[in-house]
């Protein structure tokens, strides 16, 4: 006789799954259109095939447990899967149709959405998007966005937001700086190189101090509070600047400089509204926008 632990059943991680997002039996029940009874039994279901208990009761609320955690990714990209597979098999997605406005920054706009976008336009070619590329945070609470792509979690607590990636970013050079002030090869060797500023020096100096990269006000001599704008100063050869790997490395001529090793790793969050829950369109841009984010990041495009 087998001795496989038992394969649970989908409704019941859809449950636990519901249940972990909005934090309370009672509103996941609503969500998913079953009496409160019937969710609890099926959480409870759940937690006696994995033989682990998913979630603990701290006054009024649940609480994830260390365990529950743990499976709360897993059980997420399951669920994106499942409402992917259920609109295309059903040919919904070709019918889903009206406007999604995607906030993020101007260089992920313009140099990681494209691909996103035409894979988009296939699945829901019916779709209108538009595209709020910006550098500040739009208040997704007063829909001056659907969905945001952001480097720091965001703490409104309506929000549902979603650690997808680690990122890193990188310090590049193009040739022809190289050329004309030579190859930095050490952190010392940085502070008689000239760099980028992306807006506020006084803010960079501070982050690159954090980095163990010493310089001065005095090292900055070009810059653009447009990401584009200071980009292309670096692709021009004006100096040194940050960059997310995925951008810089698409360019043969910019060179990533001191070692290999000294990358720098930031997240990368999708939050949106609790209305992720009832607008099927904003569910399908959410979980594809998810889904591709990670397998661009993790070199599986």
């Amino acid at each position: 006789m087998s001795n496989a632990p038992k394969t649970p059943d989908w409704n019941h991680i859809r449950a636990f799954l519901a249940t972990a997002e909005t934090g309370s039996l009672s509103a996941a029940a609503r969500q998913l259109g079953l009496t409160q009874p019937t969710l609890s039994r099926q959480v409870a279901a759940l937690e006696e095939d994995l033989g682990i208990l998913l979630f603990e009761r701290v006054g009024r609320t649940l609480e994830l447990t260390s365990a529950g955690v743990e499976l709360l990714d897993h059980t997420k990209q399951m669920g994106e899967a499942a409402n992917l597979f259920a609109l295309t098999a059903s040919g919904q997605s070709q019918s889903i149709e009206g406007e999604v406005r995607i906030t993020a920054s101007d260089m992920m706009s313009a140099y990681i959405l494209p691909q996103f976008l035409r894979e988009l336009e296939d699945t829901a070619p019916n779709l209108k998007i538009d595209v709020i590329a910006a550098n500040d945070i739009r208040d997704l609470l007063r829909r001056e966005a659907d969905i945001a792509i952001r480097h720091v979690r965001p703490e409104q607590p309506d929000l549902i937001a979603k650690l997808v990636v680690e990122a890193n970013a990188s310090l590049y050079a193009a040739d022809s700086y190289l050329q004309r002030y030579g190859t930095p090869t050490t952190r010392e060797d940085l502070k008689d190189h000239r760099f980028i500023s992306y807006g506020d020096t006084a803010v960079m100096l501070q982050y690159l101090k954090d980095l163990d990269i010493h310089i001065t006000d005095d090292n900055f001599h070009i810059g653009s509070e447009n990401g584009l704008v200071a980009w292309q100063y670096a692709l021009e050869g004006f100096g040194l600047s940050i960059m997310d790997d995925l951008v810089a490395q698409r360019l043969p001529f910019m060179r990533r400089l001191v070692t290999q090793e000294e990358l720098l790793k930031y997240p990368v969050w999708l939050a949106t509204h609790q209305e992720l829950h009832t607008s099927r369109r904003i569910r399908l841009v959410f979980d594809m926008l998810s889904d591709y984010l990670k397998r661009t990041y993790r070199g599986n495009p």
